[in-house]
């Protein structure tokens, strides 16, 4: 039986595992971590939180994430049960509701748009105009730009900016608006607001992250003579005729390195071919994601599951209470780098709290607090960013992540940092050393 070693066991790395599990290969998952999912993990109980776990960060899920949801079936998960799955709803306070009724594509967008609060007759239209207009073009600019540049081309008023383009932007591309490629955003646009009515859905996960996916793959991959080794981390790769030898102690025919780059370029064996890989991988460009939790009294909830804020550090507020049964339980995600990045965890979480009390009338003092930053979160999404094929120059050693190209995509990649688009690149990874492998 053919051996292949997949390095990282985030969603990038798992994807990979089951999808070459799934074909007969013998799989062995190396993490670093005592818990799976890479930057989409469940992070240990704290005593500044309560007895229930939460996640190093929120992730916000679509129905129009086809490979996730697929790999997830396959794993044996009810996604009925791990998802709370509501029509798309983006609520920005003070006042900016944009609501997709359960009517079929594209009615649904269309009847959002004309029912959308919170907006003046110009700027509804100028809304419409900008979605209908990148429809008719097929989501695709001549030439990528960033979303600033083209929100000023497509004559975009400042107020909707604010409370419409600038949230949505950070909160799929976590890049400011000013940096963020305008054609990543639309290809995200295109799979959920102009897909299918059901991939506008918002998919809120009901368990941690680690529970929602990686975990399920470990049992299905353990089930398909596999193995996991959590808390190993790989310090050395090499390359011989006979294969490929990790840390000088285990022989595999193939490997998948599905770390972050910045970790690849430590792990990629020095030989000459790979220079170029390593030194682009070093020098990638990282984003932040902070997420503070804030835990009131059991009572305490918001009006809805999740709204913005527009003009505030808090800029996406979820209620762990109605997803996660955490009740009184507040996550705050704030994206990219901002004003926050100069203040404390202690500063930024007092903050958010008063942000809390004077825009949403939530009480101004919490029981625990807790802020957990990403620094590394996610690259920087820029306009025309080259990204590395999960092919490398030396046979039988694929990379696989979110920061990878589409087999299409001529050195591009058609999703941000994503959940989606980590699974997808695992899978592309795995079913290109399926080829190598079969010749």
């Amino acid at each position: 039986m053919k051996t292949v070693a997949i390095i990282g066991g985030g969603y990038a790395g798992m994807a990979a595992a089951v999808e070459l599990a799934a074909a007969g290969i013998s799989v062995t998952v190396f993490e670093a971590g005592k818990v799976l999912g890479g930057r989409a993990r469940r992070v240990a109980r704290s005593h500044q939180v309560g007895a229930s776990a939460v996640d190093n960060g929120q992730h916000l899920l679509i129905g129009g994430y086809s490979e996730l949801l697929r790999l997830m079936t396959q794993c044996g998960v009810d996604l009925s049960r791990v998802f709370l799955r509501l029509p798309m709803r983006l609520q920005v306070d003070p006042d900016f509701v944009l609501a997709c009724p359960r009517l079929p594509a594209p009615l649904h967008l269309a009847v959002g748009l004309l029912l959308a609060k919170g907006l003046s007759w110009a700027e509804r239209w100028a809304l419409i105009r900008t979605i209908q207009l990148s429809k008719w073009r097929g989501w695709r600019l001549a030439q990528d730009i960033s979303v600033a540049q083209w929100l000023s081309h497509e004559r975009q008023p400042a107020s909707l900016i604010a409370k419409f383009w600038s949230p949505l932007t950070l909160a799929a591309l976590n890049t400011p608006l000013e940096l963020a490629s305008a054609q990543v955003l639309l290809n995200v646009l295109r799979d959920s607001l102009g897909g299918a009515r059901a991939a506008s859905d918002l998919l809120l996960p009901r368990c941690d992250f680690s529970q929602l996916f990686p975990e399920p793959a470990a049992q299905y991959i353990e089930q398909h003579a596999g193995y996991l080794k959590l808390a190993h981390r790989v310090k050395r790769l090499s390359v011989d005729t006979q294969g490929f030898l990790l840390d000088d102690a285990e022989r595999f025919d193939a490997v998948i390195c599905a770390t972050p780059p910045h970790q690849a370029a430590n792990i990629l064996p020095a030989l000459p071919a790979l220079n170029a890989l390593s030194a682009q991988l070093a020098a990638w460009q990282y984003q932040p994601i902070v997420t503070v939790y804030l835990q009131y009294a059991a009572e305490i909830q918001l009006a809805t599951p999740m709204l913005g804020l527009a003009d505030a550090y808090s800029q996406w507020v979820f209620d762990r209470g109605v997803s996660h049964g955490q009740q009184g339980l507040i996550a705050v995600v704030i994206s990219s780098e901002g004003l926050h990045s100069g203040l404390s965890h202690d500063e930024l979480a007092t903050a958010v709290q008063a942000e809390l009390h004077q825009r949403l009338g939530l009480p101004d003092l919490v029981l625990r607090q807790q802020v957990i930053s990403e620094k590394r979160a996610t690259f920087a999404c820029t306009p025309d960013l080259l990204r590395p094929d999960n092919t490398t120059d030396v046979a039988g050693l694929f990379l696989a992540g979110d920061f990878t190209a589409d087999l299409a995509g001529q050195g591009r990649g058609e999703y941000p940092a994503t959940l989606e688009g980590a699974v997808r690149s695992g899978v592309q990874a795995a079913q290109q050393c399926l080829q190598y492998l079969r010749h």
